[in-house]
């Protein structure tokens, strides 16, 4: 190593080792931090010679680690993890003590829902700036796992991570969402008749209906798929057809609502679960309180909602804190 270089062992040199190993390069990695590639070279530079040791193989192809990298690296994860915890365990002495929030919600929640629980969390921690992103579920739990963001609002997966603490907030039902146009229809001749306007796949939400479809033995054409909540009302409307929606996606969009209309499903119900999801231990008391405000921010919604729908009540319903 150069004896020349920075042999001080630094926080954020451990931070941009650990990105770039998640990244599996070092632009991407680099992209990740919000940094340029030399500084993100630099730090590694530095790292490697405050520990004696060459961490990544520069001439290996895919991105590798050296024997050495692998077992820092396992060290480096529990280095960020402990510090973490010593974060949430002083936040939990004084909750206002928090100075960054970086939230990922999910799309439906941006218009509507973030400003006021923005305004309720800048309330509660004045000292705190808060970064917000919106995206797909899928993607804000790989923000999450990646510490590019602290906390999430999003769509229960399959399964919750070993490493995540999840509250759940909201039962969210699907329904369905047919043109005006069909409202006489009878429910057999539409299914039959008239397209099928999918959510895309790569949506946690479009995923969820396609599964259940599956269950059902249910099996229109597949002709349309649309990758954005607004884009599948639209073209409901302008198609003639049907779609399966969430209350939670359908309440989102009121714009879009003009020459729809809102039924139960035909066909066994069924539902997700949105939830504040963060790193376990991360956080402190921060998370639930998040879910708290958020509980209380959409009873509102949930009541307009059901108020509009009588067939969700029971359904489309606010979640109970864990005791």
């Amino acid at each position: 190593m150069d004896s020349g270089a920075e042999t001080r062992l630094t926080l954020r040199g451990i931070e941009v080792f650990v990105a770039v190993v998640e990244e599996c390069a070092l632009g991407a990695g680099a992209r990740r931090l919000g940094a340029s590639a030399s500084a993100v070279s630099q730090q590694i530079a530095n790292l490697e010679a405050a520990l004696g040791a060459r961490l990544i193989d520069r001439a290996a192809r895919p991105f590798a680690l050296t024997p050495a990298g692998q077992l820092f690296h396992a060290r480096a994860v529990a280095i960020l993890g402990e510090i973490g915890k010593a974060r949430a365990e002083l936040a939990d002495v004084d909750l206002t003590a928090f100075r960054r929030l970086r939230l990922a919600i999910v799309d439906e929640f941006d218009d509507a829902i973030l400003p006021r629980l923005l305004e309720k969390m800048a309330a509660i921690y004045p000292d705190c700036s808060f970064a917000v992103r919106s995206g797909l579920s899928h993607e804000n739990l790989a923000a999450l796992e990646s510490r590019s963001v602290d906390l999430i609002i999003a769509a229960d997966l399959d399964e919750e991570p070993d490493w995540a603490e999840r509250h759940g907030v909201l039962r969210d039902p699907f329904l369905m969402v047919v043109s005006e146009a069909l409202s006489a229809q009878p429910v057999e001749a539409l299914l039959q008749d008239h397209p099928l306007i999918r959510y895309s796949q790569t949506q946690v939400l479009g995923r969820l209906i396609e599964a259940h479809l599956r269950r059902l033995r249910l099996s229109p054409p597949r002709r349309f798929e649309i990758a954005t909540n607004a884009g599948v009302l639209s073209t409901v409307r302008a198609m003639e057809g049907w779609a399966v929606t969430s209350a939670l996606a359908y309440g989102s969009e009121p714009g879009q609502h003009r020459g729809l209309i809102p039924r139960a499903l035909p066909f066994p119900g069924f539902a997700r679960t949105i939830s504040v999801t963060a790193r376990r231990d991360q956080m402190g008391a921060l998370p639930a309180r998040v879910a708290a405000a958020l509980r209380l921010l959409l009873a509102e919604d949930v009541a307009s909602g059901v108020g509009a729908m009588p067939w969700l009540d029971g359904a489309f319903r606010i979640l109970t804190a864990e005791p």
